[in-house]
């Protein structure tokens, strides 16, 4: 696998190669995990700060980072069928922040000229969006994604599946095997609900960034 740090502005501006690991030993249509219980499974995972990402064979671990902040945004795991974005986020101890977002995303969905409706899919109840973007060549087509979330221990993960995997059953498989290997580090700090946990830079991707390299994106 192989880091990618990217921006609005440039998709692609550096990359570290990473040898894929060891299958985990628990059964990943468990997860995703809380970090905590993931220390023994066998698994090296790329650690993110809030996220813990497994590696993945043929696929790039690209990192959102505001061009502004140089603070990382989200995580995206790209592919040749298509990505996984992933955003982790403060949430209850006790409670079901992703019932409070759905209603928040179905609705901006729809202000941006879109459609989102719930469905029952491998971790509950998710979205399935429709979204009609336009080219850099000025053509128009429809953007297919469905929206994922997952109520840890103090934490909401947020998954949106672009691509194949969002309209594809059979490509969408091994794509939710990878989400369910995931691993969030809430942390001990104290946040506002429905802040995002923050992410950090990997080593190896920060020994590759080029002198005065700028880079760009930040609801739960």
């Amino acid at each position: 696998m192989k880091f990618r740090r990217s921006s609005r502005a440039d998709e692609a501006v550096d990359e570290a190669s990473s040898e894929p690991a060891a299958q985990p030993a628990t059964d990943p249509r468990t997860g995703p995990f809380d970090a905590d219980d993931v220390a023994d499974d066998g698994l090296d995972r790329v650690d993110l700060g809030s996220l813990l990402i497994p590696p993945s064979e043929g696929r790039e671990l690209r990192l959102q980072v505001d061009e502004r902040s140089q603070q990382v945004q989200s995580v995206v795991l790209a592919g040749s069928d298509g990505a996984l974005e992933l955003r982790a986020f403060a949430a209850p101890r006790h409670g079901d922040l992703w019932s409070d977002v759905r209603p928040q995303l179905a609705a901006d969905m729809a202000r941006r000229g879109g459609t989102a409706t719930e469905q029952e899919g491998r971790f509950g109840v998710e979205l399935a969006c429709r979204l009609t973007v336009k080219a850099p060549d000025g053509r128009t087509g429809e953007q297919p994604s469905r929206i994922v979330g997952v109520n840890g221990s103090r934490w909401m993960l947020r998954a949106t599946f672009l691509g194949q995997p969002a309209v594809d059953a059979e490509s969408a498989r091994d794509w939710e095997d990878a989400l369910a290997a995931v691993a969030v580090r809430r942390g001990d700090q104290a946040m506002p609900v429905g802040d995002p946990l923050p992410l950090v830079l990997p080593e190896q991707a920060r020994r590759v960034t080029p002198p005065g390299a700028s880079d760009a994106d930040a609801t739960p």
